[in-house]
């Protein structure tokens, strides 16, 4: 017997629907505060519907379009949740006019006006700070590499450079292993 589209989902039924493992939304849940399933005695989760449609939409953002956690979160922070709803649906003249709302609100920021910390969410493969030529040992010997003799700590560029290429890291695994 089907339920009715109105009807709350377990976990296993919306991991069956939409071919994701139950350890990735329960993952996902501490990514995305937006997922919120109802949880009743013993821990049990029901995904309201749409809670449903919201995870539809984050799944073809991360696996079909190759977008990062950090980049649909980034995603969700400056458009929504209707807009993932509706990239999750299929939606694209409801895309397009989010898109085009949030551009008409937008007033433009000088580089002096910008929040500090608004460049945290850049695309994988595009370091935000220059790596230092001290990092990579150019021209340098052994003992004078990222860290200088008898200091123990990185520079904060060389300690962002290396978090960001652990992100990477971590996720072309993800990526390889989605493709396996």
């Amino acid at each position: 017997m089907d339920k009715s589209p109105d009807a709350f989902r377990t976990i296993s039924e919306v991991a069956e629907d939409l071919d994701l493992p139950q350890h990735v939304l329960r993952f996902w849940e501490t990514r995305f505060n937006q997922i919120k399933p109802m949880k009743r005695g013993g821990g049990r989760r029901y995904y309201r519907p749409q809670d449903v449609e919201l995870i539809k939409g984050i799944r073809h953002m991360l696996y079909d379009q190759g977008y990062t956690i950090k980049g649909v979160q980034k995603l969700l922070r400056e458009n929504g949740n209707h807009f993932l709803v509706a990239i999750g649906n299929g939606d694209m003249a409801a895309v397009e006019a989010i898109a085009q709302r949030r551009q008409a609100d937008q007033v433009p920021l000088t580089p002096a006006a910008q929040p500090r910390g608004a460049d945290d969410e850049m695309l994988v493969g595009q370091p935000k700070v220059k790596p230092s030529r001290r990092f990579f040992g150019i021209g340098k010997s052994d003992d004078e590499g990222p860290v200088q003799p008898g200091s123990s700590k990185l520079s904060r560029d060389n300690r962002a450079l290396l978090q960001e290429a652990l992100f990477d890291l971590l996720e072309c695994k993800r990526l390889l292993d989605q493709v396996r």
